[in-house]
């Protein structure tokens, strides 16, 4: 089993690269998955993170309005601290745990763990591999408020709550640069895979 890490920056286009690499074959981890299943209604971290912020940032379902929460830890470093302390081993439990089942059912499996702070958290260092997905920042702050309908703020300070890209890409064993073309980024993940793919059968 070979585990890869996926990270980036946000709006960086880490969706398109995990898109090409589940088609080729990857399992995916997506680490925003398992956060939106660990703050869903009656789930323990959910509790907490009302508790400590309020239930104004809950929706009717008893879910959380993860924008409305976004913009408080985005804007008081000190409160993206406590979150990150509470929702972070958790995340790392649940994929854990989902290696763990993966292994026995698929020894061979090239698995992806798509994580935004990866780097930030410094479980890149339990990856065989690291991918960063390199976009300048103009294009993230146009995709943020294209996509997600947000200010320019808004879009402001989640880039800046992230290591630089231009940083993360040293701690990489290969860059996917998403600066040009649509194809061009899916290219550089089909050559990825062929790597990845090669590195793997070397450790069978």
């Amino acid at each position: 089993m070979l585990i890869v890490g996926l990270t980036g920056g946000i709006a960086s286009g880490k969706s398109l690269v995990t898109r090409v690499l589940r088609d080729l074959g990857a399992h995916i981890i997506d680490a925003d998955k398992i956060v939106h299943d660990l703050l869903g209604p009656g789930q323990d971290a959910c509790r907490e993170v009302v508790g400590h912020f309020g239930k104004e940032i809950q929706l009717p379902d008893g879910s959380i309005d993860r924008r409305k929460l976004g913009d408080i830890i985005f804007n008081h470093p000190e409160e993206r601290a406590w979150l990150n302390q509470c929702i972070h081993p958790r995340v790392f439990e649940a994929y854990n745990h989902q290696v763990r089942h993966l292994r026995e059912r698929q020894p061979d499996a090239i698995v992806i763990l798509d994580a935004a702070l990866l780097i930030e958290t410094g479980y890149h260092k339990h990856m065989d591999k690291l991918i960063v997905v390199y976009a300048d920042q103009k294009a993230q702050m146009k995709r943020l408020m294209e996509r997600d309908r947000f200010t320019l703020e808004q879009a402001m300070a989640r880039i800046s709550s992230q290591m630089p890209l231009d940083e993360k890409r040293k701690y990489a064993d290969y860059v996917i640069e998403n600066t040009g073309t649509r194809e061009a980024t899916e290219q550089q993940t089909r050559e990825v895979f062929a790597k990845l793919k090669a590195e793997s059968g070397r450790r069978e």
